[in-house]
């Protein structure tokens, strides 16, 4: 029997640390939103796992309703979701987000 969307989903975050699910991939992001997600991690310098949604409708239909979300990109550290690009950059920008992916990593 296949796994469904859900399942997938919980599996990609139970094993990774950084999970980023995205439209596109970090070196050809298909939106603004998704390379300046991108952006920060890659600033910040740690190890994320991506999934690019547009290669799978299941996961981009599937993810908005496991987070109850409406928008992507994603972001998921240590299994717990964190928001889309907006809370990302403000998190950023007030040094919140480094030290907490930084003790997600340890």
């Amino acid at each position: 029997m296949a796994e469904s969307a859900s399942d997938r989903i919980q599996k990609t975050i139970d094993d990774n640390r950084i999970v980023i699910y995205m439209k596109g991939t970090p070196t050809f992001p298909m939106c603004g939103f998704s390379a300046a997600t991108i952006e920060v991690f890659n600033e910040i310098g740690v190890p994320y796992e991506t999934v690019d949604v547009l290669t799978d409708p299941e996961v981009r239909d599937g993810i908005k309703r496991f987070s109850e979300w409406p928008t992507i990109p994603q972001v998921y550290v240590k299994g717990e979701f964190l928001g889309g690009c907006d809370i990302i950059r403000e998190m950023h920008a007030s040094g919140e987000l480094a030290p907490l992916v930084q003790q997600a990593l340890q």
